[in-house]
């Protein structure tokens, strides 16, 4: 029996690695809009690149050029639309001012958690929905990590009431920055590598970023007085891998399903990463740094999140596409809210009401 066994192993190995002729080993570009090697970010972007090298055996090898190395971060869509690379590492709402409704598939303002968004994408319609809003553009979006609840920020001034907003500079994209531009905020939109320079010279006063662990490595503490939370504007932020068209229906079977499953193997890497990092960061910023870190006031939630849910309603007045894409995704939440109240509400009440 054993060496039928390995016969057969020797057999499957020797297929495997059967290849036609004219068959050629592929180099893919990756671009990304994180800056090179950035703790999670950057970093799973490179795990994901490493993975799909591995599990294609160099069939399909993808050099991963992070923000500005290849093409600024904001021109990471463009670059693999026009195929200057084949594959790009972000998240939606960088390309608002392109689609729009691209925004509903990052995050929405008090809506679906990491998990949520996952059931939504892969068993609820929305990864129907995301490829056929990029197909103009000959791009095929995968969900290819998450940054789990985020915090809402670092800031310069306390927030006591929503009046404390007036006046703000703030780095917020998407949504977020649409809730608070209207609540009398100036948001700005800048790459992460330049926001400790902008919050510590006071070009803003204010500034989102992903949560303790990222902000910990960007040294945002140094630059602001308070950090707040939670992270309405973005509970389950996911982060896509957008692959050029041509060049993925070039490839043959075995490395397309390889390049889709390396995205969501990253996916749930990058969701047990950031709940691991992000509970010892946040130790860190307050016990070694002496971060006051604070929830923002209840007033203050309830009034942003009228704004958000107006927001979120107009959005999808724009067109037809975002019309479908709102109501799937608001189908789709009210249908688990119930459940997820049920369970994971729940059961964190009894876990710190018996503690």
């Amino acid at each position: 029996m054993g060496a039928s066994a390995l016969a057969a192993c020797t057999q499957q190995r020797d297929s495997a690695a059967e290849q036609p002729a004219s068959f050629k080993p592929l180099v893919w570009k990756m671009v990304t809009t994180w800056p090179p090697n950035f703790p999670a970010l950057g970093t799973g972007a490179n795990d994901l690149a490493k993975l799909i090298t591995t599990l294609s055996a160099g069939r399909l090898t993808v050099k991963v050029y992070g923000a500005g190395e290849l093409v600024p971060p904001f021109e990471v869509f463009d670059a693999v639309s026009s195929g200057t690379a084949q594959m790009g590492h972000g998240s939606a709402y960088y390309w608002k001012g392109k689609i729009p409704e691209a925004q509903y598939f990052s995050s929405v303002p008090f809506g679906l958690t990491a998990q949520e968004m996952s059931g939504w994408l892969y068993f609820g319609g929305g990864m129907a929905l995301w490829r056929e809003v990029y197909a103009p553009y000959g791009l095929i979006p995968f969900d290819a990590g998450n940054t789990t609840v985020q915090t809402a920020g670092w800031f310069n001034r306390e927030i006591k009431t929503v009046d404390d907003l007036k006046g703000l500079k703030m780095r917020i994209p998407g949504l977020g920055g649409e809730v608070l531009r209207r609540l009398g905020v100036t948001v700005q939109n800048i790459p992460g590598g330049e926001l400790f320079q902008a919050l510590n010279q006071g070009t803003i006063d204010a500034t989102e970023w992903v949560g303790p662990y990222n902000d910990l490595a960007f040294g945002l503490h140094k630059a602001a007085k308070y950090c707040y939370y939670p992270g309405w504007h973005e509970p389950g932020t996911v982060l896509e891998c957008m692959v050029n068209k041509a060049a993925y229906e070039a490839l043959p079977a075995d490395l397309q399903a390889i390049v889709e499953a390396a995205c969501r193997v990253t996916s749930q890497n990058m969701v047990a990463e950031f709940t691991a990092r992000n509970g010892r960061a946040v130790q860190t910023l307050a016990t070694e740094h002496g971060a006051d870190i604070r929830p923002l006031p209840a007033t203050v939630l309830s009034h942003i999140r009228r704004v958000a849910d107006e927001v979120a309603r107009e959005l999808a007045a724009e067109n037809a596409a975002a019309a479908a894409i709102y109501e799937s995704l608001t189908r789709y939440g009210e249908q688990t809210a119930r459940w997820t109240q049920m369970a994971e509400g729940a059961y964190l009440a009894a876990r710190a009401n018996t503690a």
